[in-house]
């Protein structure tokens, strides 16, 4: 068995599966499934629902609400009050009441509610006459008079585009937008 070629030896094991019965096709079934890892295993169903939140914990909120549309599970997980509580505590949102056990979503909706007046509140901008800075002085140059184009010149009024410029050394394109979390404005 062990110098046959592998097409050999699926033509034997599938030979032997179709002369065998139903109990010992169960029979192999079962030894194939502890023998062979699954490929695709959710960790959530697997690991005790403390460890499951405690790596759900490390998450921003915008990778919470996406870990919601995975699965019925997930879902109940992922919108917990306990891993939304402390993203509320941390900045200072409170709720001002104690929901009751069968309350279910309360601190995450507490939070997209906190979200939403932030974008409401904006911080105002000053009005021109309140952003005048005082003791400005302009710069002169060193240089004479612009030159004029020669005659028959021609000058072109739109400027001309810049070279290409090779990649950045700190890209900021792949900075995630939550600004709740970024450290840096």
């Amino acid at each position: 068995f062990d110098k046959w070629t592998d097409g050999q030896k699926r033509r034997i094991l599938v030979d032997l599966l179709e002369r065998c019965s139903l109990a010992q096709q169960k029979f192999c079934a079962k030894q194939l499934q502890d023998r062979v890892p699954t490929e695709a295993l959710d960790f959530t169903t697997r690991l005790p629902r403390v460890l499951s939140l405690y790596i759900f914990s490390f998450l921003d909120p915008r990778s919470l609400c996406r870990c919601a549309q995975v699965s019925w599970y997930w879902k109940y997980l992922s919108e917990l009050d306990q891993l939304w509580m402390l993203k509320c505590l941390r900045f200072g949102w409170y709720i001002n009441f104690s929901p009751t056990p069968f309350e279910q979503g309360i601190w995450k909706k507490h939070y997209i509610e906190m979200v939403k007046e932030l974008h409401i509140t904006r911080p105002k901008t000053p009005s021109k006459a309140e952003f005048v800075v005082l003791d400005v002085q302009p710069v002169r140059s060193n240089d004479p008079e612009p030159k004029l184009p020669a005659a028959g010149g021609r000058t072109d009024e739109r400027k001309a585009l810049p070279p290409w410029r090779a990649s950045d050394r700190h890209p900021t394109d792949t900075i995630r937008f939550n600004y709740l979390d970024n450290s840096h404005p």
